[in-house]
């Protein structure tokens, strides 16, 4: 019976090990230029590649709580940014997820896009580019849950 135990106890400290080096969960994006918490991202996955949507925007008092992406060109053109996937297409590539692509809503462009879990699982690389991985930003969100 006491093995029974370690072994279990050993399984799912294993179990949350494994878990913290998947980018599938919910996590705050956080502005790279103010360095302010934008929005609450929920990663899952599908088929195995990475879809991210919006389920919370921090907004300022004065501006608008549930904004539409106005600047969009493609079907989510005037849609509200919450509930929005921003982030599709990511597979996983050795220790990142690449061959995506993330949706800036403020400008309503597309960028290539790929992301790398660090720090332990509590922080996500987040970049999006245009061409060549060299020609983008990155910002980095923090795991919420």
């Amino acid at each position: 019976m006491k093995r029974f135990f370690l072994i279990a106890i050993a399984m799912s400290a294993l179990h949350a090990w494994a878990d913290d080096s998947s980018p599938v969960g919910l996590w705050k994006s956080i502005d790279d230029n103010t360095g302010k918490a934008k929005s609450l991202i929920r990663i899952s996955e599908s088929d195995g590649q990475l879809n991210g949507t919006v389920e919370k925007l921090f907004r300022a008092p004065g501006e608008e709580q549930n904004p539409k992406c106005d600047k969009c060109s493609d079907a989510r053109k005037d849609q509200p940014i919450i509930g929005m996937t921003i982030l599709s297409g990511l597979k996983k590539n050795g220790n990142e997820y690449s061959g995506g692509e993330i949706l800036d809503p403020a400008n309503g462009k597309l960028y290539k896009s790929n992301l790398s879990v660090v720090d332990n699982g509590k922080k996500l690389q987040v970049r999006g580019y245009i061409g060549a991985p060299l020609f983008g930003r990155t910002q980095v969100w923090v795991r919420e849950e």
